[in-house]
């Protein structure tokens, strides 16, 4: 992520449609939504890389998410 941010007391979110059985799952972080980012890592790797998206482009995801307006893999 750039510009550098301290994600030592990030707070991270997974999705309540997450299941128990470590699945396919990832963590936003929306401490930092005032710096206008949201961290975003694999929930299964905490320690790994993070992901910064801009405010704008994760509420886009997740509308298109919610609408199921994504194409399907």
């Amino acid at each position: 992520m750039s510009p550098k941010v301290d994600l030592s007391a990030a707070r991270w979110f997974k999705s309540s449609y997450s299941g128990s059985d470590g699945g396919q799952c990832i963590e936003a972080a929306y401490d930092f939504v005032d710096a206008g980012v949201v961290p975003v890592r694999d929930s299964k790797d905490p320690g790994g890389p993070v992901l910064g998206f801009s405010t704008d482009t994760w509420q886009a995801f997740v509308s298109a998410v919610k609408s199921g307006s994504l194409p399907a893999l």
